[in-house]
């Protein structure tokens, strides 16, 4: 368990990394407002059900793999190895 949050961490730090990037042109990059499409399945079920509530938003978008995160960490804790 502990791999598969830690790989998850990595896989939603580039993703951050890559939408930053893409959103605020960093390092000579043109902007581009697909840049965010990265954390959308990392954020899986919980965009789409903010999307249904009427929340959807780039906050949500941006914080909802943290709650994956959050859920992988709780389930390496509790089940350990």
């Amino acid at each position: 368990m502990k791999w598969v949050f830690w790989l998850f961490v990595a896989l939603y730090a580039l993703a951050l990394l890559i939408f930053l990037i893409g959103t605020f042109g960093w390092f000579g990059q043109e902007k581009d407002p697909l840049s965010g499409v990265f954390l959308m399945p990392l954020g899986m079920p919980w965009n789409l059900i903010g999307d249904r509530i009427g929340i959807g938003s780039a906050a949500l978008a941006l914080l909802a793999p943290a709650i994956n995160a959050a859920i992988l960490f709780g389930l390496w804790k509790r089940f350990g190895s």
